[in-house]
């Protein structure tokens, strides 16, 4: 017998929300991160795991104060049932290093969507040595060196 599965709510609507959202993304918007996060949402990334707004905001609030002209460039969106999987390209300038050159990390986030549309869980994949500690003086020389050691 043949159980009814519970029909998945069409989040294409809060995928569209979030990806204006992060692409609209400006130091004065960061605090409407409430329009797209749950109030107990989970923010995780290769250097901040937390959980709530005030500190998923702190963090994008901080990235402004650490980038210049930091914004997000989504590529590509894949959305299934309450989950949805992002690619993105993260452009910013150094404000202390390279400050001329626009630097590129490539990376993707997993959100999960709760009842209401709101996101629940976000999670962010990228490889940090190759995406930045290559990219800094000092650091990167030594995170080169090191990835060609362990491809040899």
């Amino acid at each position: 017998m043949n159980t009814p599965q519970k029909e998945a709510a069409d989040n294409s609507p809060a995928v569209a929300r979030v990806v204006g959202f992060f692409e609209g993304l400006t130091s004065e918007t960061v605090a409407d991160l409430r329009t797209i996060y749950s109030t107990n949402a989970r923010f995780k990334d290769p250097f901040n795991d937390v959980t709530g707004l005030g500190p998923i905001e702190h963090i994008f609030q901080h990235m402004f104060v650490a980038l210049e002209r930091p914004r997000f460039v989504v590529t590509e969106r894949v959305l299934q049932g309450s989950q949805c999987f992002l690619t993105w390209e993260f452009r910013f300038k150094f404000r202390r290093f390279d400050t001329d050159s626009e630097q590129v990390i490539l990376g993707a986030s997993h959100l999960v969507f709760d009842d209401t549309g709101l996101v629940c869980l976000h999670r962010d994949y990228w490889d940090a040595a190759e995406e930045l500690y290559e990219k800094l003086p000092l650091v990167g020389s030594l995170m080169r060196w090191l990835k060609k050691r362990a491809n040899s």
